[in-house]
């Protein structure tokens, strides 16, 4: 976009490959690349197993990539110094799937907030504790919560004890890993609105992944889908919605639900047929041509490259014209 600085987090040509028993490689993550300004949210969507979470989970450092860059502030964090990789560790946070699971049912509330601050150092005593029940009250929560355990609360409850750990070290990067999917549909926009206000209030940057397709609308400026390890499309959130032009992206969109009895009805729905290829031997030419109405020859025998056909608006598709053309 025009004025926008350097990306504070990048991807280029990603790539993140495991072996597996008997010599076969399984391409999770398989060249992708984007950008995401500071103040920016991206959303990330697909179908489960399309690579989005170890997308994610690769950009903050958990897994460590088998290709490509990852650069955090124009650095590349494969070459960080000992030191600047802690800094990157600190600011560059999660915010896991399963409320249920990612917290540690032994620890206090209290200590799974103040884990990240006892490992940077950035407090002790009672300022640390002021700094615990402060992140509790920035989502939500009271600080004589910080005293209970994990099963004592709601799923609701939960999530924001997480959102809470992950703003504990300060970050400038959160990647919010489906952060509602396992949410009550009641509480799944407190939660949304709660990043949203997070972001406002500390400028924080986010990758949003998720599957709810209306929720990363309305939380997300721009939107990449993903499909078998590659990225199809990407765009501006409110141009994606209006006009898809990725046979894969449509079908996704035409799956949302309409509140309008009468729309829904007439509106025409697009149904792939056909299984999701294996990441371990993906189709030679385009990944989406096993499922793809408009296949040919031509997607059979090329994959096509990522290209932008429109201002800000990358498709990889052979039957989608540039502007120009």
């Amino acid at each position: 976009m025009p004025g926008e600085t350097m990306p504070l987090v990048e991807s280029q040509n990603l790539e993140l490959h495991f072996r597996l028993p008997g010599g076969a490689t399984l391409k999770a993550v398989d060249g992708i690349s984007f950008a995401i300004p500071a103040g920016r949210t991206l959303g990330l969507v697909g179908e489960s197993g399309c690579g989005k979470t170890t997308a994610g989970r690769t950009l903050v450092g958990l897994y460590p990539p088998t290709g490509g860059k990852v650069l955090f502030r124009g650095k590349d964090t494969r070459t960080l110094s000992k030191s600047d990789r802690s800094a990157f560790t600190r600011h560059a946070q999660m915010i896991f799937q399963d409320p249920y699971s990612s917290l540690n049912p032994r620890m206090t509330v209290g200590d799974i907030v103040g884990e990240g601050i006892d490992i940077h150092r950035l407090s002790t005593g009672k300022q640390r504790m002021e700094r615990i029940w402060e992140l509790l009250s920035f989502v939500g929560l009271a600080k004589e919560h910080a005293n209970r355990f994990p099963h004592e609360f709601s799923g609701g409850q939960r999530q924001r004890i997480g959102i809470a750990r992950s703003l504990a070290v300060e970050p400038d990067f959160i990647v919010c890993d489906e952060p509602i999917s396992a949410l009550d549909v009641s509480i799944q926009s407190q939660i949304v609105n709660l990043l949203i206000s997070l972001q406002q209030r500390l400028g924080l940057t986010y990758l949003f992944i998720s599957h709810d397709l209306s929720m990363v609308k309305y939380i997300c400026e721009r939107v990449a889908v993903m499909y078998l390890g590659v990225i199809v499309e990407a765009a501006p959130s409110d141009e994606l919605y209006r006009e898809p032009l990725h046979p894969y992206t449509k079908a996704l969109l035409s799956a949302i639900p309409i509140a309008d009895p009468e729309k829904e009805r007439s509106r025409r729905r697009i149904l792939l047929t056909g299984d999701v290829p294996s990441p371990v031997d993906p189709p030679p030419g385009c990944r989406f041509a096993p499922r793809c109405p408009l296949a040919g020859k031509l997607c059979w025998d090329q994959s096509p490259t990522l290209r932008e056909v429109a201002s800000s608006h990358s498709v990889a598709c052979h039957f989608v014209c540039s502007e120009e053309t």
